[in-house]
């Protein structure tokens, strides 16, 4: 049984359109995803340990009294930081609570009287701190560090002589406790924030798409909580070469819950339309019509040799047809339950260029096509695999005459599908690049189509489940 962990939301808007350029996608971050994203980048690191190494801690003084001795412990600082665990709550409104357990070596002098020793400290702290995000501006936010608490656990003294008075324990619990939070949670303020850096890096991000143009990706709006997930809002701005921007709108969209899933990503229907249209640009294609170039050619110029009227003297002779395929538009992705489609407008103009004469244009003809869809995930990028569905032909001119053509349809189809569709495929196995959110790999993606009407509008949910 493989487990399943990411799933993937499209979600298709039916308000009405904005002239600006809004928020594409949405993603649900569940609290053990967090934990991993969050104790990859402070623990695994080594990003805290780096500085908390040599951390200097205020010398401990006890002036003695009858029955002791004074006692003073200078160059007191931390040698070695055991292996740190970290944990991770979402607090609702709130932010992250972040809590690191760590055993703490320290190292020192000891002065006890007139006796000088060695002393060694191991202590067991419990850091737990709230994570807040503030001051959103163009795609950056910053991070606040509040209610630090460092409590200490187990205290274990241990001085080279191996004398130890009960009075110098106590000593070093009282100053330990007392000066151990001012220093380990500016530290842990400042790998946060270190941190925030470098997640913030993840989320704003220019990906170039193929050759055609580039996708911008960046945090739209501050970071939000529930108990459940951490929630965040991407733009992403679809460029082609040259800089000029696709628009598409967009609209609110709520995710589902996240179940047994680290991330759910949504990507909206018109931010997928315009990276399609930057995807998708096939130039005119123009060839002959023989049958190394079309395996029907022999079929489709005997059908419309019995559809030109007879009385035609402009079509007789020995000129070879040619054939002419162009997009109309620009392609449009549709959902439907367990189903995406996506349709697209074809002109198809079969013609003669006589040598002694202009172009003789047999037929213009329009295909409407509906092209189903596969989804699927591959190396961090979203791809759609077509296979022709439905087929729509009209005939939007003929210079001879030609009226009826309906026994075209299907070499029109069979042309479609041997030299338009490699070409659209080929477009489109470059893929649409989705953001490394949080540094997550996009691994285990498993996809499922599933609409849901919400506020006018409705979900194209691919998500996962623990089954295999």
């Amino acid at each position: 049984m493989m487990l399943k962990l990411f799933g993937i939301i499209l979600f298709c808007a039916l308000l009405s359109p904005s002239q600006e350029v809004l928020s594409g996608l949405s993603c649900a971050v569940s609290p053990g995803a967090m934990q991993n994203v969050l104790s990859n980048a402070i623990l695994q690191k080594g990003l805290l340990q780096q500085h908390l190494q040599g951390l200097v801690l205020p010398n401990i003084m006890g002036d003695g009294g009858l029955l002791t001795s004074p006692t003073s412990i200078t160059g007191l600082r931390l040698v070695k930081v055991g292996v740190p665990r970290l944990s991770v709550v979402l607090l609702p409104s709130i932010g992250v609570q972040l809590t690191i357990a760590a055993h703490l070596e320290l190292s020192g002098n000891c002065l006890v009287g007139l006796l000088s020793d060695l002393i060694d400290i191991l202590v067991d702290v419990n850091i737990t701190a709230n994570i807040k995000c503030t001051n959103f501006e163009s795609g950056t936010v910053q991070v606040v560090v509040e209610d630090c608490l460092c409590i200490l656990g187990a205290i274990k003294i241990k001085l080279l002589s191996g004398l130890l008075s009960l009075s110098v324990n106590d000593i070093v619990l009282n100053k330990l406790t007392a000066t151990l939070p001012g220093l380990l949670c500016p530290v842990v303020d400042i790998v946060v924030n270190l941190v925030n850096i470098q997640l913030l890096g993840t989320l704003n991000a220019v990906i170039p798409v193929g050759t055609a143009g580039t996708i911008h990706y960046q945090l739209a709006s501050l970071p939000f909580t529930s108990g459940l997930f951490l929630g965040l809002d991407l733009d992403g701005v679809v460029k082609q070469v040259g800089g000029s921007i696709i628009p598409h709108d967009s609209s609110p969209s709520a995710l589902p819950p996240l179940l047994d899933k680290l991330l759910v990503l949504g990507l909206r229907q018109s931010f997928l339309n315009a990276v399609l249209s930057l995807l998708v640009q096939i130039p005119p294609q123009t060839f002959p019509c023989t049958p190394e170039m079309f395996s029907g050619a022999s079929v489709l110029q005997e059908a419309i040799r019995t559809l030109v009227p007879a009385g035609c003297s402009a079509c007789q002779g020995t000129s070879p047809l040619s054939i002419k395929i162009s997009l109309s538009g620009k392609p449009l992705i549709l959902l439907e339950d367990n189903k995406a489609t996506v349709e697209l407008s074809v002109m198809i103009q079969l013609f003669i260029k006589r040598l002694d004469g202009p172009i003789l244009n047999l037929l213009l003809l329009k295909a409407d096509l509906g092209l189903s869809a596969h989804v699927s995930v591959v190396a961090g990028r979203l791809v759609l695999g077509l296979s022709l569905g439905r087929t729509s032909l009209s005939l939007e001119s003929s210079e001879v005459g030609i009226s009826n053509i309906s026994t075209l349809k299907p070499h029109c189809r069979g042309l479609l599908v041997e030299r338009l569709l490699p070409l659209i495929n080929g477009a489109l196995s470059i893929g649409i690049p989705l953001p490394n959110v949080l540094d997550i790999p996009l691994l285990k993606v498993d996809v499922q189509i599933l609409v849901v009407s919400v506020w006018r509008g409705c979900f194209l949910l691919q998500g996962t489940s623990a089954g295999g």
